[in-house]
């Protein structure tokens, strides 16, 4: 073989390493940092206005109130469910931060919407789950509804 060709083999494999080394760099930071959920940029006016008309009314019969962490870590935390949505995670910019180590930094979203609470999975490494199911996509809970996020479990309470 020629010189060229030899060098031009090295270049490529050394090329290879290179992308492998960045592709498990990045794994690691996302499994390390978390992946932030894709933001939906809605201005400031229309967020408040959509907000007040989701906005839970006080003693609506049947809809939960308060959130509570029932098993995990963090058993007895509590957060009021006033109609803005609730996000959990171990960020500090989520809601309610959990010291749980299965939980990814945004693991879950509790929002409301047209008179009902509904959990949905933020793109979590080890899921979401409405009892044995894990969730797909945005589901509704109730009072007394129990969903699990890694070894933390959260009651919805009236």
């Amino acid at each position: 073989m020629s010189e060229l060709t030899l060098t031009v083999i090295k270049l490529g494999f050394l090329a290879v390493l290179w992308l492998l080394i960045l592709s498990v760099t990045s794994a690691m930071r996302a499994d390390l940092f978390g992946v932030r959920p894709p933001k939906q940029p809605k201005p400031q006016r229309e967020a408040r206005e959509a907000a007040k008309q989701n906005r839970q009314p006080r003693g609506a019969k049947g809809t939960p109130t308060r959130a509570f962490l029932v098993e995990g870590p963090d058993t007895g935390k509590s957060v009021p469910l006033d109609g803005t949505p609730v996000t959990f995670g171990r960020g500090a910019d989520c809601t309610v931060p959990l010291a749980d180590e299965y939980v990814s930094t945004q693991h879950a979203r509790l929002r409301f919407h047209d008179g009902q609470w509904f959990v949905e999975d933020l793109g979590s490494t080890n899921g979401t789950y409405v009892g044995n199911q894990r969730l797909t996509r945005s589901t509704p809970v109730t009072a007394r509804s129990r969903f699990r996020l890694g070894k933390t479990v959260v009651e919805l309470r009236k």
